[in-house]
């Protein structure tokens, strides 16, 4: 009942798809950034919806970081983690925002550097933070119509729908 092609061919298949996942385990580890190489500071935001700790961290689309641990703080906030390369400084008034790939991609933070001449030391917070758009919470407002809370539903007044008798019937 089994042949022997229908053996190689499954056989094939299992080995390609351990090539695939050894290649893409590679990728992924060799973009990391040593721990060693980084300073940490740290942001607080309102929320981190789908960040997640090793999340990249860019400036105009370069990588330049990762997202070290995630914690909440006594106000309830997210306090995140922020490892920077060493060779790159940041002014004080610089901003972190939480951007995604695509429309349900991956979740990464994005940092506009500012003009202040004070540089942040290691260990300082970012005070200028945007949180995460929620996508799913944002769609399903949308489907169902309260985008715009102070927008009111119109609905018929019984002034405008004729009474039953004077709608006229097709046979």
């Amino acid at each position: 009942m089994n042949s022997p092609g229908m053996e190689r061919a499954v056989g094939l298949f299992v080995i390609g798809g351990l090539l695939c996942l050894g290649y893409f385990a590679f990728q992924l580890g060799s973009s990391e950034i040593r721990p060693s190489e980084t300073y940490t500071i740290e942001a607080r935001f309102n929320s981190v919806a789908g960040l997640n700790p090793g999340a990249q961290i860019q400036i105009a689309g370069v990588p330049v970081g990762s997202v070290g641990k995630l914690s909440l703080g006594k106000d309830f906030s997210a306090l995140v983690e922020l490892r920077i390369r060493k060779d790159l400084q940041l002014s004080a008034d610089t901003m972190a925002s939480i951007r995604s790939h695509g429309l349900l991609g991956d979740q990464y933070v994005s940092l506009t550097p500012g003009g202040d001449d004070r540089l942040l030391a290691p260990g300082e917070r970012i005070t200028d933070t945007e949180s995460s758009v929620d996508i799913l919470q944002l769609l399903g407002r949308f489907a169902f119509g309260s985008v715009n809370s102070d927008k009111k539903t119109s609905s018929p007044t019984p002034e405008k729908t004729p009474p039953a008798e004077e709608i006229p019937l097709k046979p």
